[in-house]
């Protein structure tokens, strides 16, 4: 009986979160005295997986399985748990995972938890510690399934290396015709992934238009930072709807968040909340964001910024 862990990947190459959710793994099999499993799906840098506790490698190579979809990703999965004879599936929290997760609920006949932030409570009862309410608070959840399935909070378990044995094994399982083809996709280039970044830039209405947004993107290039914007910004069309983060738009658990010119709405709160470090600058004292901050700025934007790129870059010049 092995803790099996699905690792997420693109291009070939293993996402950060991969790294989290076998770190998670590796947690829980310490705890139930067993290893670690990983499925890795069209990935040629499975080694590194052995520095985070990862015994065994499933390697899938399957042009199929090219493009992410829910329903043959969740299949291959249900494969790997059932060869493996596992009884904790630990997945992560992102977009995709979100729609596997229920697939995988339901052929496992597993109870599913998400947004899990720490090692279980306990294995007997098997107890996690998830947020609620919007990342308000937090709960402990009890499954009592045979089969647990647990998705991993981002940024909430960090990175712990603990060396795995590491080895691979070719994986084939049967893939259920789809009926779906999918004709172009397009993604942007030469950018820092929302969903990957551990640090978001966050532009308002206080902007005053696209034609400012230089200062923003500048400051993200300055940190290494993917740029964001709130729901108003991208229904005036000044930004993309990819770059709108929030309730009803992505969700956002970055170790930086710079919210400028953000006044700072429920919804957008509700869906930046489980952001570690919080920073707003705002002309506005009384803007509700200054409530949720951990520090903030009451001035000009269009002031401020600019001397904080510079400063960063004299910063970054001494290193």
């Amino acid at each position: 009986m092995s803790v099996l862990v699905y690792t997420e990947s693109e291009n070939g190459t293993l996402k950060k979160v991969a790294f989290e959710v076998a770190s998670y793994a590796k947690a829980v099999a310490n705890q139930l005295g067993t290893t670690v499993t990983a499925i890795a799906i069209n990935t040629n840098s499975t080694s590194e997986l052995e520095k985070y506790g990862v015994d065994k490698v499933l390697s899938i190579t399957n042009s199929s399985l090219d493009t992410f979809n829910a329903k043959s990703y969740a299949a291959a999965v249900k494969e790997a748990a059932d060869k493996e004879n596992s009884k904790v599936v630990v997945i992560s929290s992102s977009i995709n995972s979100k729609y596997l997760a229920p697939l995988l609920s339901v052929g496992l006949n597993a109870g599913y938890a998400s947004n899990v932030v720490e090692a279980p409570i306990s294995t007997a009862p098997f107890k996690v510690k998830r947020t609620a309410f919007t990342n308000k608070a937090f709960e402990i959840t009890q499954i009592e399934t045979e089969i647990k399935l647990i998705g991993v909070s981002k940024n909430a378990f960090g990175l712990i290396e603990e060396n795995g044995s590491g080895a691979v094994e070719d994986f084939s399982p049967s893939i259920p015709e789809l009926g779906i083809t999918s004709k172009s996709i397009n993604k942007a280039s030469n950018k820092v992934s929302i969903a990957d970044a551990e640090i978001v830039v966050s532009g308002g209405r206080g902007l005053k238009g696209p034609e400012n947004w230089g200062i923003i993107e500048e400051l993200a290039d300055v940190l290494g930072a993917a740029t964001a914007c709130s729901k108003p910004v991208s229904d005036l069309g000044w930004r993309p709807h990819s770059e709108h983060v929030g309730q009803t738009g992505k969700p956002v658990a970055s170790n930086l968040y710079i919210a400028i010119g953000i006044s700072g709405a429920i919804q957008h709160l509700a869906g930046i909340n489980a952001s570690k470090v919080k920073v707003v600058i705002n002309t506005d004292p009384e803007a509700p964001f200054f409530k949720a901050a951990d520090y903030g700025v009451v001035g000009d934007a269009f002031e401020v910024v600019p001397q904080l790129i510079e400063k960063l870059k004299a910063f970054k010049a001494q290193e």
